[in-house]
This record gives structure tokens, C-alpha cells and sequence, in this order.
């Protein structure tokens, strides 16, 4: 009996197959086969450093979230989406269940910008374009770490999908989309200051179209990116709620802003002016305050410490605040600029991803023991990891992405090429809002700004293949 009738398949010869992959790799992400595989090699791939270090990478933040999520104990400074996002994603069972699918939401956020931005984009490319992204910037570093971080650069792919490819998308990809939006939006508190300002944009760039036949045939819709930025914020006052029992966006703002303005010696100029007749509780601490943001929120033995944390220091914080505002407007506006620029040029990767036993282990012990083992046997747990040649190319290539972003920005305004205009400001928009929001609302480090610092190049990528593309046709 022969194989064929056997129903065994006959042997392919090398040749063959390597035509069949080869076809299989030129498949367009247009076709829903490809759109299939891409997701399926997107998603590991976006695993790649956590795979490497044995483990997902973690955060000092990371301690509180499971604490407050595990814990059910309202952590003032954390986001309870976030808490909530672990527990439910499977977190008590493994934390590679959280990775695995923050990486699936990046994975589909990306392959849809691909598909919407570069529909002729074949499969293979865009497999070498992720393993670029993977390899040369932060990319997979954020994926994987159990911290919210890895939700911005979804914020601002999803809010301009939302807004400028509903209609390609199609009814099932929009609306999963509109979820993954929601969530990336609610699971951070810059987030929701970050998406409100891109609706802004949107609904100026809207009205702009008004006035303007240039981009007249790229509208902006602003229902679903504005139903996602309310769903977000719906997100974070039912996190509250589950575990306050009050309806409130965030009591530890004020917190955060006073901090960055103690280290920029704001603070310490108003308990001067004002003390002792303030009656402020600082007034006692003034010639005792560290210069360090970091410091008075997380060092040992600080007034913030004596006075009760966030809970005991929120209005307080609140009012010298306000008092730094009236009093210096002018010196306000002029360090806040100075923070926010200084944010959106530091972008280094790994930024406290180091040995971090002594902060989260009693969190690992009572809450998720089964994964104390292999969270200790991590590189990153015992020191093995050295960011230092990674930078000396993740570094150089934020530089160049920024550089080329702003040039080809200008190229495309020059040349009135609306589709690369719109997805280009807006990525600069993305950028100089998180750097303002971060360097202002916090005080500026670096992974605030890595964490996004892949979205220029990755739309610059796509932008440059689609336009090789049209010429090949």
C-alpha cells in the first residue's frame, strides 16, 4: 500500500518546504492566517528577557501591588486596577500568568498597528521587526514586568487605532481593543492624565480638519478613544471603591507633586517663608529634609515617616503645594519645564530592575510562597543582571528614534503626507505629554520615558515599509 493511500503524507523534499515557508513568510498581515501567526510569534517573543532571566522581572512597586491585591488593604500610592488585574489574571498561581498576558496585549495592540498602518506588511517582516524591537529597545523588558509600566505605550497605539482605523479594524478588533484601552488607561495614574491629554489632541486635531482640506480625508473619531479614557477612569473609582468603600481618583497626587517639589528646593523656600506662623506640621522638619524625592518617599527615618506616610501627609502636602503655587508662579513654571524636559530625554532601560529580596520577599512569603523558589533563583534576584551594555544600544537607539521621528514629522508635513503626519505627532504628542506628567505630577526617572521610547521607532518602521512597499507594487 503506498503512504498516500496509507494516509501517511508523502516526504517533502527540503526544497519544497523552504518555498512553502517562504510563501507562508510573504503572506500579507492583511490576510487573517498571517494575522493569526503574527500574534502567535509576537507574544513569546515579548517574553524573551523575562525567559532569560528565569522568571518575570519585578519591580520595588511590584511588593505593593500584591499586597494590596492579595492583601485586600487599600496601598495609597498603588493602583488597585493594577492589584486587581494581578489577582484576577492568575497572579496567585504564577506571575507568568500576568506576564504572559500583558505580553498578549501587546502583542495584538501591535500587530493591529501593523495591520492598520502597513496592510501589505508580509508576515516575515514583521517577525524581524519585533525581534529588532526586541533586541535594540526596552520593549520586552517592559512586557514582562509585573508593574504597569507596560501599559502606557497601549494607551497611546490603542487611542489612535480607536480614533483613525475603526473601520479597518472591524467590529471584534475594535471592541477588544476599546477593553485593552480601558485597562492600559485605569492601571496607572499618569495614564489617565495621559489619555485625557491625547483626547485634547484629538479634538483639536479634529477641529483643525474643519479649517484645513489637507487632511480632510483622515478624520478623527473621538467616541470610541473618549468611551475607553471614561472607561478607564470608571476602572479606577471601582478599584477605590472595592477597597475604601469612597468613590476618588487618587489620594496620593499631592503626595507625589510635593515630593518633586522638595527636590527641586521648592518646598524647603516656603517652610523658610512662612514657618513658624504657617503652623505647618514641617515646620519642625524643615532643616532636616532630604533633597531627594526618592528619599523623604521611601527612605527609613524621614519626617515623612513621622508624620504617617501618605495618609498623614496628604493635606498638608496639599496646601504647601498650593502655597508654593501663589507664591513663586514663575519659578514653578520654570522648574516644571526643566523637570519635564530632563524626563523626556532620560530613557535608560532596567532602571531599578536589580536584586530586590530585602523589599518583596515578606510579600512573596505570606501571599504567593509557592513562587518564593524561583522568584530567588532569578538572575535579576541574585545580581546577574548589567544593564550597562544594554543601554550602550538601547540608548543610542531612543536618540536616533527621537531624531528620526522629528525629521521625518517635518518630511511629512513638507510633503502634506497626512497618514505619516498624524501617526508621527501623535507618537510626539504621546512623548511630551508622558514627559510632562511624569516629570512634573512625579519627578523624572528613567523609566517613565523607556517605557515608551519603542513606539517612535516601531511607527517609524512601519511608516518606512509600507512606502518601500507601494513602490515595489
Amino acid at each position: 500500500m503506498s503512504e498516500a493511500r496509507a494516509g501517511v503524507a508523502p516526504f517533502l523534499p527540503p526544497r519544497p518546504r523552504l518555498r512553502v515557508l517562504a510563501e507562508f513568510l510573504r503572506l500579507p498581515l492583511s490576510h487573517p492566517i498571517a494575522e493569526a501567526a503574527g500574534f502567535l510569534v509576537l507574544s513569546p517573543m515579548l517574553l524573551l528577557a523575562a525567559l532569560w532571566n528565569g522568571f518575570p522581572l519585578i519591580f520595588y512597586d511590584t511588593g505593593a501591588y500584591i499586597f494590596e491585591g492579595f492583601g485586600e488593604r487599600f496601598v495609597a500610592e498603588r493602583s488597585p486596577v493594577y492589584s486587581l488585574y494581578i489577582v484576577l489574571a492568575g497572579g496567585g498561581w504564577s506571575l507568568w500568568l500576568v506576564a504572559l498576558a500583558q505580553a498578549a496585549m501587546t502583542a495584538f495592540v501591535m500587530l493591529q498597528t501593523a495591520r492598520c498602518v502597513a496592510p501589505r506588511l508580509p508576515l516575515g517582516w514583521l517577525a524581524a521587526m519585533a525581534g529588532g524591537l526586541v533586541l535594540l529597545t526596552g520593549l520586552p523588558w517592559y512586557a514582562a514586568q509585573i508593574e504597569p509600566d507596560c501599559f502606557t505605550p497601549l494607551v497611546v497605539l490603542s487611542l489612535y487605532l480607536l480614533a483613525f482605523h475603526a473601520e479597518r479594524l472591524g467590529t471584534w478588533r475594535a471592541g477588544l481593543l476599546l477593553a485593552v484601552a480601558a485597562l492600559s488607561i485605569g492601571a496607572h495614574p499618569s495614564h489617565l492624565g495621559l489619555a485625557a491629554g491625547l483626547i485634547f489632541v484629538l479634538a483639536a486635531y479634529r477641529l483643525a480638519t474643519k479649517f484645513s482640506a489637507r487632511f480632510a480625508w483622515l478624520r478623527a473619531s473621538l467616541l470610541a478613544p473618549t468611551l475607553a479614557t471614561l472607561l478607564g477612569f470608571a476602572l479606577v473609582f471601582a478599584g477605590n471603591y472595592h477597597f475604601t468603600r469612597s468613590v476618588f481618583i487618587s489620594r496620593a497626587g499631592s503626595v507625589f507633586v510635593f515630593a518633586r517639589m522638595l527636590q527641586d528646593g521648592l518646598v524647603k523656600q516656603v517652610l523658610n517663608d512662612t514657618c513658624p506662623q504657617s503652623h505647618y506640621a514641617l515646620c519642625a522638619y524643615r532643616n532636616a529634609l532630604p533633597d531627594r524625592a526618592d528619599k523623604w518617599l521611601w527612605g527609613p527615618r524621614t519626617p515623612f515617616v513621622a508624620l504617617h506616610r501618605f495618609n498623614g501627609t496628604e493635606e498638608e502636602s496639599q496646601r504647601i503645594v498650593l502655597e508654593s503655587l501663589k507664591r513663586y508662579p514663575l519659578l514653578n513654571i520654570g522648574l516644571a519645564l526643566r523637570d519635564s524636559a530632563e524626563q523626556f530625554v532620560t530613557f535608560r532601560t532596567g532602571d531599578q530592575i536589580e536584586p530586590q529580596q530585602w523589599v518583596l520577599y515578606p510579600d512573596f512569603h505570606t501571599y504567593i510562597p509557592g513562587q518564593l523558589k524561583a522568584y530567588a533563583t532569578a538572575r535579576q534576584q541574585k545580581g546577574q543582571i548589567d544593564f550597562r551594555p544594554i543601554n550602550a544600544v538601547h540608548v543610542p537607539i531612543g536618540w536616533l528614534a527621537l531624531a528620526f521621528l522629528m525629521a521625518m514629522l517635518g518630511l511629512a508635513v513638507q510633503q502634506r503626507d497626512a497618514k505619516s503626519t498624524v501617526l508621527l505627532g501623535f507618537v510626539l504628542a504621546a512623548l511630551l505629554g508622558n514627559a510632562i506628567i511624569c516629570g512634573v505630577l512625579s519627578n523624572p526617572h528613567a523609566r517613565y520615558q523607556s517605557r515608551l521610547i519603542w513606539v517612535p521607532a516601531f511607527a517609524l518602521i512601519l511608516l518606512g515599509s509600507e512606502k518601500r512597499l507601494l513602490r515595489d507594487v
